[in-house]
């Protein structure tokens, strides 16, 4: 098990003892991301740069990414950065001597969340105005046709529309397809949607969370997923709900099609 801390520490814990695999600036924030095939893990850095280390905590390469890095995901051997400017830079992990593609976000706001599709195809980016985009990696105008977005995470109160960050995107990571293509979007509405993005159709909404959705997480078996619901300072320092992280069995009646 592995575990980061405002503190800027990376800590593997083993039975009886914990490890340091490594440690950064406090003034950097953070995502870590591990690879399995490759066995390393990559640091997301908030001062426009990413680390990435092998568990023995050896440095293994270090990316300059010029613009602040908001988030990241990994698909195949494709390594998919979203940064501030709504600039999106693929990395081939087999060889980072150079950014494979240089796209840039279809969506109007700022980056808040990038996914990888489970076949390796595309991704799925999130923004702070309340819209999701379906993107894919192959650059042919035919298969650049099938990108989409779509509005989520709006409510309407007193008439008025209230628009909300979309913060966490996350794929069933099991291997079965009825359930793998569901996407899963969390936002600071304090709501979990379920989305067939290929069909373009949402099936199930949970309940309401006490305040917004921060991250979204499944098992490594594919059976759970793990809510965080975290009051991200949206409406500045104000009174808010304690933190939380809720753990919930998704179920095939939530994820077949309507």
């Amino acid at each position: 098990m592995f575990s980061d801390a405002a503190l800027g520490l990376v800590l593997r814990y083993v039975p009886g003892k914990r490890c340091y695999i490594a440690f950064w600036s406090v003034t950097s924030w953070v995502l870590l991301w591990f690879i399995p095939n490759l066995s390393y893990k990559l640091k997301q850095k908030g001062n426009l740069g990413l680390q990435s280390w092998l568990r023995a905590a050896d440095t293994l390469f270090c990316l300059a990414c010029f613009w602040k890095v908001y988030t990241l995901s990994v698909s195949g051997d494709r390594l998919i950065v979203g940064t501030a400017g709504r600039r999106v830079l693929v990395w081939d992990l087999r060889n980072m001597g150079y950014v494979q593609q240089r796209r840039e976000s279809s969506l109007k706001y700022q980056t808040r969340c990038i996914r990888a599709f489970p076949n390796k195809q595309g991704y799925v980016l999130s923004s702070i105005e309340g819209r999701v985009a379906v993107e894919y990696l192959d650059p042919s105008p035919e298969i650049q046709k099938k990108k989409y977005a779509f509005k989520c995470h709006r409510l309407k109160e007193n008439n008025i529309e209230q628009i909300y960050p979309v913060n966490a995107i996350s794929f069933h990571n099991n291997n079965l397809q009825t359930i793998s293509e569901r996407c899963f979007s969390g936002g600071s509405d304090g709501f979990v949607n379920i989305w067939d993005p290929f069909n373009k159709k949402r099936l199930c909404q949970f309940h309401r969370y006490p305040t917004s959705i921060a991250s979204l997480a499944f098992s490594n078996d594919g059976t759970t997923l793990a809510i965080a619901s975290s009051y991200m300072y949206e409406m500045d320092d104000i009174e808010h709900p304690e933190d939380g992280i809720y753990i919930r069995q998704v179920t095939d009646a939530e994820t077949k099609p309507k």
